[in-house]
């Protein structure tokens, strides 16, 4: 397979700057995951603070969930491959994330919430990205942008190659559902057969990374170093990246635009400093983030 050169009229293709296996562990009551961000790997890559892969078919390593727990000072999106997932948050909302659909929440001045698997068997399969808010607007009322499969904008290009657009703008103008966010992101989920190549330009400046979901990838030739499944790659600086399927792939690309702020974080707290962090436990135990009420 014929890869491209580096640079060409002066854009610079982005390539692998670090791989990232993840590590196992588990959160909430005990829900198995594998942590890819957040890690001593990889402990943020500016705006994005965490991220969590979960797929499993055994109700043992996802059936006691996320009961209620708290979040202020960013945000966390819930993107499900496979299975259910029932939310419910201390404002009073409550719904269910269905496979292929996803959810973006705005924790911003503080709220509780809760995520239950919806399902008592069957594969339960998604991921858990947490994206950091500028100081500016750690303390913003909290918000949701919740979406189902079919609201989710589906890019099909030749070849078999399709991109469903969560966040973000492709370069063929295909408009993400979530919007208005401070990270201004791209969130794509890509499928892309044997034999393909994707460009897709990601802004430069951008912090960007690919986790390959299944199949075997090349990024950008990369002096033939393969991405295999279920890794991440940190990508390099540049302005687009060049995606080669070596067989049916499928993979997440997502990238946004660096703060550059101090952080200061403590489990479910996301600040700019540790006085911030003591304020919101602060608050919390006060009672200021409201009660999810429990049926």
């Amino acid at each position: 397979m014929t890869q491209p050169d580096p640079v060409i009229d002066n854009v610079v293709r982005r390539s692998i700057a670090k791989m990232i296996q993840g590590r196992e562990t588990s959160d909430g009551a005990g829900v198995k995951l594998r942590r890819y961000i957040a890690t001593p790997e990889l402990d943020m890559l500016d705006p994005f603070l965490l991220l969590d892969s979960f797929r499993s078919d055994d109700p043992d390593d996802y059936i006691a969930g996320f009961p209620p727990h708290p979040h202020r000072g960013f945000e966390t999106v819930t993107y499900l491959l496979a299975g259910r997932m029932r939310h419910k948050d201390s404002t009073g909302r409550e719904g269910v994330i269905q496979a292929g659909g996803v959810q973006w929440m705005t924790a911003g001045s503080g709220i509780e919430h809760s995520e239950m698997p919806e399902q008592e068997q069957g594969l339960l399969d998604g991921f858990q990205l947490w994206v950091n808010l500028p100081a500016a607007k750690k303390m913003q009322q909290p918000r949701y942008q919740e979406f189902e499969p079919e609201q989710i904008p589906l890019e099909q290009r030749a070849d078999g190659i399709e991109i469903h657009v969560i966040a973000g703008t492709t370069s063929r103008g295909t408009i993400g559902a979530v919007k208005d966010v401070s990270a201004a992101p791209m969130y794509f989920d890509i499928t892309l057969p044997a034999g393909k190549a994707l460009h897709e330009n990601v802004p430069a400046g951008y912090n960007g990374f690919i986790y390959l979901i299944e199949g075997a990838v090349t990024i950008n030739g990369d002096n033939e170093q393969e991405l295999q499944a279920k890794t991440l790659a940190v990508l390099t600086e540049g302005d687009c990246v060049e995606v080669a399927a070596r067989s049916d792939s499928r993979f997440l690309l997502i990238a946004g635009k660096p703060f550059n702020e101090p952080v200061a974080r403590y489990g479910p707290f996301v600040m700019n400093t540790q006085d911030e962090i003591q304020q919101a436990f602060t608050d919390y135990r006060e009672g200021h983030f409201g009660q999810i009420k429990q049926e």
